[in-house]
């Protein structure tokens, strides 16, 4: 039997591109001599890191419709154009089995492309509110394997899978992982450790937040905060014995085990990971996302008291009373720990390739 071929699209974001890099790796798990190619936008991260995890990518001219006026918009119509012109003979030339979109601008031409040659197509939403590239392609594709129920509201009901999203297999056991993290970040272990995650590139607000709560933060518990890269040079001077800042984690396995609380963004991955690993958290959507949707993931958690959300717009007014009302509520944190967990999908990536492989047969 000849080796599968599978096409994978989807970036901009990490959002998009690690759930994709994920079920590329669960493919060459299941069929070790199966070929992937990747397809990206050819000016997005997505360039740098399919690379770095060992696959082939190659980039389109495209990207989305700015939100405000914007003379790039006017080059929006001919990328679209050139685009599809280049997904299709990216096609012809890889012949591939199925073509798979995770998100992203990208993903529309080639899935557009791929299912008019009647290429078995798959999308994978992250998100419990989807973006504009799958709603369209949602018409189009085979399969659609989705992270949340109730999202017959935006695509074909006889399609969708509900599978979850593809997460790190690492952190499947961080309970174990409790006194290694420990001495990995050297914590005390008579104190309570606080988790602070802003992304890769960080958010300045939660940065600023933990700066001015850190006096009295610092009384309760210990603190690992990830500030991200653009704001590091702002905050490292903040480590201390109590406090540790760091640009990026690389051991998040461990970041997780270390931690009692965490506070995070709501973005689709961090999402299922925090759902993973099961422990109380305090959401803070970012309202800079395309049509909110950090703010629909957090409350599609918060609704099944699995967590607890603060908008950006209340952290000055609100955030001391939430943190004091979680810290002293062993209670409730039992309870949002308990509750996160059910929502946790262990197996999605094994789910999506089982999909995948359905289609391909």
């Amino acid at each position: 039997m000849k080796p599968y071929k599978i096409i994978i699209s989807g970036g901009g974001t990490g959002g998009h591109i690690f759930p994709a890099i994920s079920i590329a790796n669960e493919c060459r798990k299941r069929w070790a001599n199966c070929e992937v190619l990747f397809v990206g936008a050819s000016d997005r991260m997505e360039m740098e890191k399919v690379p770095a995890a060992g696959y082939e990518i190659k980039g389109l001219w495209i990207s989305g419709i700015q939100r405000s006026l914007s003379l790039k918009n006017l080059m929006f119509p001919f990328k679209v154009i050139k685009s599809l012109h280049d997904a299709h003979k990216i096609i012809k030339d890889f012949q591939p089995d199925i073509a798979i979109g995770t998100g992203g601008f990208a993903s529309g031409p080639l899935l557009f492309m791929a299912s008019k040659k009647g290429i078995p197509t798959l999308i994978q939403e992250q998100n419990s509110f989807p973006g504009i590239t799958n709603k369209l392609l949602s018409k189009k594709v085979n399969k659609i394997c989705v992270a949340s129920s109730g999202l017959e509201r935006f695509f074909p009901k006889e399609n969708i899978v509900l599978t979850g999203n593809p997460v790190r297999q690492d952190l499947l056991n961080v309970s174990d992982l409790k006194e290694e993290a420990g001495t990995y970040f050297k914590l005390n272990k008579n104190k309570k450790t606080l988790l602070v995650l802003g992304g890769s590139l960080g958010a300045r607000s939660i940065n600023q937040l933990v700066e001015s709560q850190l006096m009295a933060l610092k009384e309760e518990v210990q603190i690992i905060w990830q500030c991200g890269k653009f704001y590091y040079e702002e905050y490292k001077n903040k480590s201390d014995d109590t406090v540790q800042v760091y640009s990026f984690l690389n051991r998040m396995d461990l970041a997780y085990a270390a931690a009692d609380f965490v506070i995070s963004r709501a973005g689709a991955g961090s999402i299922s990971e925090l759902c993973i690993v099961g422990k109380p958290v305090i959401f803070i959507p970012s309202p800079n996302v395309a049509e909110d949707h950090q703010t629909k993931n957090a409350q599609a958690i918060t609704e099944k008291d699995a967590a607890l959300m603060i908008r950006e717009s209340d952290l000055d007014q609100n955030f001391t009373t939430l943190w004091n009302g979680l810290y002293s509520n062993e209670e409730l944190q039992k309870k949002l720990s308990k509750n996160i967990k059910k929502e946790a999908f262990p197996d999605a990536t094994q789910h999506i390739v089982n999909e995948i492989e359905q289609l391909i047969k």
